[in-house]
């Protein structure tokens, strides 16, 4: 048996009070804790320090174009599912210092950024922004050198990354915009954490049963208070997760990367830009999303300079602004890049689907555009154009 496999089959309970514990204790271990917390009518990942601070009992209500937050009646802590924010805003900033110079006698001199960097604990990670942040890994090139150290790395997001200890949970219900099951990325989180929390509620009980997923986390396990899990403990938290399983709201498509690589001319590119605002909603909650643009800032004395990246997205207009003006300047072509870009040529750049089936893309937009719908009415209407 490998360490990795016996890894895997590391398994405790905790409860409430213990969920508290791990939260100290990694607050002991220098790490800031970021999880779920209600914040302006939504849930939000911010700064938690202390297991009193995390949504309980609320649940979330999400259709296209609709967040509404409801209060349950069990008390659970992570009945919710996602909201607009990703772990992506802590692991690639929208707002990030590149670089910045000085000018004195002897000319310009350029002042490199600081190495050290923030060690994240992630509380509350599902396996669609797991499967997400694997998906950035590859964009960013984390790992990507080969054995004559050639390729590039992103060093900033690969030492945030690598500094951050990520606990998992599983979905016990699911949102009318979830999708994740079809496009293979949850709703059981299976690798990429290093502790996974399936939580159980109700019949009198509040706990949590918790997978370990690396050597990091079965070390801050073994501190914290706990017993050993019976089978009945197993067979309800495999019952929370089938049930999120068959509630997802959403489906889509099969082989839906050669679908739109067949349809680039197609009608439904012009009517749903008909609908678009193109306020690039969809893009900046998507967890994997990646575009950005440069900007360069001087004082008014003209003696210091920033370069700074920040976010950006292919639904605006200056996105594409070469000399000559925009290369896609109608609606209709922008959106046809993001979808197409997402659910097929993502494959060819990156080997995998852009798309985890979160389901924030529905939920933000304004107007409610449906991924899910618009790549199914392109494949109902092939052959009757």
């Amino acid at each position: 048996m490998t360490s990795s496999d016996k890894l895997s089959q590391e398994q405790a309970i905790i409860d409430r009070d213990g969920l508290t514990g791990l939260i100290a204790a990694l607050r002991q271990e220098g790490y800031q804790v970021i999880g779920p917390k209600v914040v302006d009518g939504a849930i939000t990942y911010e700064s938690v320090e202390d297991g009193n601070e995390l949504p309980a009992g609320w649940l979330d209500e999400q259709d296209g174009g609709n967040y509404r937050l409801l209060r349950g009646t069990d008390g659970a802590l992570f009945g919710h599912t996602v909201g607009p924010h990703s772990w992506k805003r802590h692991l690639f900033p929208p707002s990030q210092r590149l670089w910045q110079s000085k000018r004195s006698e002897a000319g310009f001199s350029i002042l490199p950024e600081s190495e050290s960097v923030t060690a994240y604990a992630f509380l509350g990670v599902r396996a669609c922004e797991l499967k997400a942040m694997s998906i950035q890994d590859k964009v960013f090139g984390l790992n990507n050198h080969n054995n004559n150290g050639e390729g590039f790395t992103d060093t900033g997001y690969a030492a945030r990354r690598n500094a951050a200890f990520v606990i998992a949970v599983n979905c016990g219900r699911a949102n009318k915009t979830c999708f994740c099951v079809s496009m293979d990325a949850g709703p059981k989180a299976t690798s990429g954490f290093d502790l996974a929390l399936t939580e159980l509620v109700g019949a009198g009980r509040h706990d949590f049963l918790v997978d370990v997923g690396s050597e990091r986390g079965a070390g801050i396990l073994g501190g914290l208070p706990k017993r050993a899990v019976t089978p009945e403990d197993v067979i309800a938290a495999d019952a929370a997760v089938a049930r999120a399983a068959t509630g997802m709201g959403r489906e889509m498509v099969a082989e839906v990367g050669p679908l739109l690589k067949r349809n680039l001319e197609h009608k439904r590119w012009d009517e749903v830009a008909a609908r678009c605002l193109g306020c690039a909603n969809c893009t900046m909650v998507c967890p994997t999303c990646f575009c950005s643009t440069v900007e360069d800032v001087t004082d008014l004395s003209g003696l210091h300079a920033e370069r700074w990246r920040k976010w950006d997205s292919c639904f605006t207009l200056d996105f594409t602004y070469i000399h000559g003006g925009s290369i896609r300047r109608e609606g209709s072509s922008r959106y046809r890049q993001w979808i197409t870009h997402k659910l097929a040529h993502w494959h060819d750049q990156f080997g995998s689907s852009g798309c985890t089936g979160c389901g924030r893309c529905i939920t933000w937009c304004p107007v409610g555009i449906d991924i899910t719908e618009e790549a199914r009415a392109i494949r109902d209407s092939e052959g009757t154009l």
